[in-house]
Parts: C-alpha cells; sequence; structure tokens
C-alpha cells in the first residue's frame, strides 16, 4: 500500500481525559487517515513508545503538566533517546502560553509548540495544520 494511503500513527499524552477526548473527536473528523494512541501521563507514554519500536509514531502530542512525567521530561527522554525515537516529531501542546515555556520547549528539542486553542473548530485546524504541513519547510 503506497504510503500516501497508510494511516499516520499519532501519540498523544494528557492527563486531562476531557481533553484526550476532545483531541480525538476533533482528529476523527479531518480527512487524514489517523491511527491515534493516547496515554493519560508521561510515564504510560514512554512505556507505550518503547513497547512500539517497530511501529514509531510520526508525530507525539504533549501536554506539559502531566503526573509522573512532565511533558518536558518526556521530551527530553525523547529526543535523547538511541535510535529512531529521537527522530519522531514531537509537538508541545499546552494552554501555556508564556515565553519561557515555549523557549523551554525548543531548548528540549521540539519540532512545534502549539497553544490548546479554546474552541472545537480551532482545534480541528489546529490539528490538519499540524498533520498535513511539511515539516522541512515549516
Amino acid at each position: 500500500m503506497p504510503k500516501e494511503y497508510c494511516p499516520k500513527i499519532i501519540y498523544m499524552a494528557d492527563d486531562d481525559e476531557d481533553d484526550r477526548m476532545l483531541f480525538a473527536d476533533a482528529l476523527q473528523e479531518l480527512d487524514v487517515p489517523i491511527e491515534l494512541k493516547q496515554a493519560p501521563d508521561g510515564l504510560r507514554l514512554l512505556d507505550m513508545l518503547y513497547q512500539a519500536v517497530l511501529e514509531l509514531p510520526e508525530i507525539i502530542f504533549l501536554d506539559i503538566n502531566m503526573p509522573g512525567r512532565s511533558g518536558f521530561e518526556c521530551l527530553k527522554e525523547i529526543k535523547n533517546a538511541e535510535g529512531g525515537l529521537s527522530g519522531v516529531k514531537v509537538v508541545m501542546l499546552s494552554t501555556s502560553s508564556t515565553p519561557e515555556n515555549i523557549e523551554f520547549s525548543y531548548a528540549l528539542g521540539a519540532d512545534l509548540y502549539a497553544v490548546k486553542p479554546s474552541s472545537f473548530q480551532s482545534l480541528k485546524e489546529l490539528l490538519y495544520h499540524i498533520l498535513t504541513m511539511d515539516w522541512d519547510n515549516k
């Protein structure tokens, strides 16, 4: 099957169940083939990633404030991992728009920082933009 017809595998970690459900609902309404895997915290996300060595995601969406391991801690571990995991695109998706969090995310290796939109439609538009963007020319 040609790559363009294979679903993209993406992971999303957020401790807020409502945010995870909204994210999944927004993806479902997009016309982009996606296989979504979600984690309720950073520790579970890392467990899932280390078990998926043969089928790594194309993109990981990380919330910053999570129990167990924060999004920053996960980002640092992902980008410092051996093998292909360090090359996975990581999008920090947070309610925080503070310059310190944004700068720190990029310093740790984030590929993109996005503030969680306040409306469902804006979330769909943001996700569509991220999932269809040319990462080489962002």
